[in-house]
């Protein structure tokens, strides 16, 4: 029994000793693990430091041969020239000549359309009659009636109203005119009295030498009128063949304007580069609305000016009331000149037909007119509808009368209220071809795709196609 017991502690005895070999091995291979990973971590940390090391050493190299290269020009080089201007003068040069080419094809172009003024102002004509019959034709289109009837119905019309107004008037100058005839004469007698009786106490020789001087102007005129029949006769026949011609082309570029103011209008465009045809469509809506604005006030502004100087002159009973409101109101179409022009034939009817105290009184009536109208309607409706500064439009009326005569003094104001809605419209439009929301009603804020065989832009709200 004792060696049995002795047996079992030599095999515990063994088998302890093999669990601690077993575990001392296994210790030993964890140490040669650490050992080993200790090992690549230090290889790794060597080589880490090393490729720093090389890598700030290139850096130094690099920074270094930079420091030793020539270094760069920031600007190019200048050229050297024998004298140097100064920066404003070469500024100033630049805008010069920029400026003096703007002028020259400014001057060009008025030239141009002075040497065509016999069709450009009846065409201007007409473009303001179509702006402000556009309405009326919509709504004879709108209630079924085709464009080219409305249209055509609506030209014969207006000649219908215009030669009605001057025949009336020229009816009622035809009755008169021989009663005028007679307070003319007597209305001599009385000025020449007052001339040397009044303050002036001129001698009836002075005043036979005035009356001299008249005459014999007058006499050498119809004395050169005289010497040469036939040019003057070609002369007044060139006069009343250009004014048949311009009443043609009024006529019929009304008519055409009315009825096909959407195609021509389409067709320019087309000839615009196609990057700009929206904004010249849209600049076209805006000048077309600004243009018929302005029309329409100028009508109400001319009405307004008749009527008050046809009631003044039929309360002071002066003749030709009706002429002296039709003149008025067609010469009120001309801003500044044409009411002042007709308000003098209004006063100096009245001084040769009722005397110089009616005459003082129809003066008054007059400025009053003109003054109401002035300071109350023009800025009610032009400064609301048009927004062109009264500055603005004696400049222009004065540039017009100087490149154009009447006729010019007529376009001034509306191509500048045209070309102020225009300007003002491109400098605000936040994009190409944006409209602004006063013509919305007349114009899409983006344009359809072209037709097949139509523009590649929508028409503005043209003769055609009325106004917002």
């Amino acid at each position: 029994m004792t060696s049995a017991f002795k047996r079992n502690r030599e095999v515990r005895d063994a088998h302890r000793r093999a669990q601690r070999q077993a575990q001392d091995e296994a210790d030993a291979r964890e140490s040669a693990e650490v050992a080993k990973e200790a090992a690549a971590e230090a290889r790794e940390s060597a080589e880490n430091f090393a490729l720093r090391l090389v890598n700030q050493f290139e850096r130094l190299r690099e920074e270094r041969q930079e420091q030793l290269a020539a270094p760069e020009p920031l600007t190019a080089p200048k050229p050297v020239s024998r004298t140097d201007v100064p920066y404003g003068i070469e500024l100033s040069a630049q805008w010069a000549w920029r400026l003096l080419v703007i002028v020259a094809a400014g001057y060009l172009i008025v030239r141009a359309l002075g040497f065509l003024s016999i069709v450009v102002v009846p065409v201007v004509i007409a473009l303001l009659i179509a702006a402000l019959v556009s309405p009326v034709v919509n709504g004879l289109a709108r209630i079924g009636m085709k464009r080219s009837i409305s249209a055509l119905f609506v030209v014969i019309g207006v000649l219908g109203a215009v030669i009605a107004m001057l025949s009336f008037a020229g009816t009622q100058v035809a009755n008169g005119f021989s009663d005028l005839a007679g307070q003319t004469v007597k209305a001599l007698d009385e000025i020449r009295d007052w001339l040397i009786n009044g303050p002036f106490h001129a001698s009836e020789t002075q005043i036979d030498t005035w009356l001299n001087t008249v005459q014999t102007t007058l006499e050498d005129w119809a004395a050169s009128y005289a010497a040469n029949p036939f040019s003057r006769v070609s002369e007044v026949g060139g006069v009343a063949l250009d004014v048949f011609a311009g009443l043609f082309i009024v006529l019929f570029s009304t008519y055409f304007f009315c009825a096909e103011g959407e195609r021509i209008w389409g067709w320019l465009v087309r000839l615009a580069p196609r990057a700009a045809r929206s904004r010249m469509d849209s600049s076209g809506r805006v000048a077309w609305v600004s243009l018929t604005q302005f029309t329409r006030a100028t009508v109400i502004v001319a009405a307004v000016d008749a009527v008050g100087i046809m009631v003044i002159a039929a309360a002071l009973q002066v003749p030709f009331v009706a002429a002296i409101g039709v003149l008025v109101f067609l010469s009120s179409f001309v801003p500044l000149i044409g009411a002042t022009v007709a308000g003098a034939v209004a006063v100096l009817v009245a001084l040769v037909s009722q005397g110089p105290v009616t005459a003082l009184l129809m003066l008054g009536g007059v400025i009053l007119v003109q003054q109401l109208e002035a300071h109350g309607l023009q800025p009610f409706l032009l400064g609301r509808w048009v927004r062109v500064h009264p500055l603005g439009v004696i400049l222009a009326v004065a540039t017009g009368i100087v490149l154009g005569g009447v006729a010019g003094a007529l376009v001034a104001v509306p191509l500048v209220a045209a070309l102020n809605a225009v300007a003002t419209h491109l400098t605000a439009a936040p994009a190409a071809g944006a409209v602004p929301a006063s013509t919305q009603a007349a114009a899409p804020a983006s344009p359809p795709p072209p037709p097949v065989n139509g523009p590649t832009s929508p028409p503005p709200s043209s003769p055609g196609a009325g106004s917002a």
